[in-house]
């Protein structure tokens, strides 16, 4: 089979490898059909790694994707050969005091798609995942789409969080930011418009991306690189915003984002910074009460996300923006990293 592997910084080669085999009972040999770029792709692509995660050199990265299932292991009971299933990469071990408490996405011993040191990643023909890792699709959502069940599921999740940490203060009329309108901050705000939010103001460097987030139901957009985006919220909305994910990983948006909050409002952290550190004016945070909820991956997202898409109340194709195969991979990544020619969601395909 062929895979692409990066052979160092910004490099990637493509290799002849050996089909895997199926070892476990509870295994999968799915065959991949499309394979998105994500942002965590890209920072081990410009820089190797993820916080201490770093890549030792060939590795095989990718971990949004749908694929086809091949053949299953003698235990596999719930899917079957030909089903296009779309791909939880987080492989949990259900032992540990995280997955005990319901928080698998925090597993104290997970094995993730694509990330050095654990399993390599789905950049390539064929890989193995555990059933329970395999969800199957309806037939009204093509591979294409189903590659998207990932970086939705994580808007979704972040939703599912402040709905659950907010509470009753979360109303449909509630004002919310999204502070980047990448793939990311795109399914965040698919996920709040399908349960009928709509009071929702983007910022974006990127024109062709607040564009995008305009066409897609924003009501408010605006580019930090041209204006002061918090006294321009302030002119619409003077009481300030209740909520804002911060979905770009950016100091600057992180401040903004606390300017932008009124007393009592709630920051989620999305976005991966480049960075090892982040601060907060702790001033500003302290006296207007401010919440800060991290968002890690997501946790038991992957079928209602499925669900939302089958049923019409999200439509996410408008992300996928390019496609290339598996032999331009250097180009999509490079494409990507660089934010050319107005992309949003790369996939490369099989």
């Amino acid at each position: 089979m062929k895979k692409a592997s990066l052979t160092g910084i910004k490099t990637f080669k493509v290799f002849e490898s050996s089909k895997p085999g199926i070892k476990n009972p509870n295994d999968v040999l799915l065959k991949i059909n499309s394979v998105g770029v994500c942002g965590s792709d890209i920072h081990y692509y410009t820089e190797g790694k993820i916080g201490d995660q770093v890549i030792e050199f060939p590795f095989t990265i990718g971990h949004e994707c749908s694929a086809t299932v091949i053949y299953t292991g003698s235990n596999v009971k719930k899917i079957k050969r030909g089903d296009v299933v779309a791909i939880d990469p987080l492989v949990a071990c259900h032992e540990c005091s995280q997955c005990k408490s319901g928080r698998e996405h925090t597993c104290l011993n997970q094995k993730f798609l694509g990330c050095p040191g654990q399993i390599e990643g789905c950049l390539a023909e064929y890989i193995i995942m555990p059933e329970e890792n395999c969800f199957i699709v309806p037939n009204n959502i093509y591979p294409e789409l189903a590659m998207l069940v990932e970086p939705l599921s994580i808007g979704y999740y972040a939703v599912q969080l402040l709905f659950a940490h907010a509470g009753k203060e979360v109303n449909k009329e509630s004002s919310i930011g999204i502070l980047g309108s990448g793939p990311i901050g795109l399914s965040v705000m698919s996920c709040l418009q399908a349960f009928g939010y709509k009071n929702i103001f983007v910022t974006d460097k990127l024109d062709y991306r607040l564009n995008i987030a305009s066409n897609a139901g924003a009501i408010w957009i605006g580019n930090p690189a041209k204006e002061d985006v918090v006294i321009s919220i302030l002119k619409t909305n003077p009481d300030r915003l209740d909520f804002v994910f911060e979905c770009c990983g950016k100091q600057e948006a992180i401040d903004q984002a606390v300017e932008m909050l009124k007393p009592g409002g709630m920051l989620l952290l999305v976005g991966i910074p480049e960075v090892d550190f982040i601060s907060f004016e702790i001033s500003k945070i302290r006296r207007k009460e401010i919440t800060i909820q991290n968002v890690r991956r997501q946790n038991k997202s992957v079928r209602p996300v499925i669900d939302l898409i089958s049923s019409g109340r999200i439509s996410p194709g408008f992300m996928i923006t390019h496609r290339f195969p598996l032999e331009k991979t250097a180009e999509a990544f490079d494409i990507v990293s660089n934010y050319k020619e107005g992309v949003i969601k790369a996939l490369i395909y099989f």
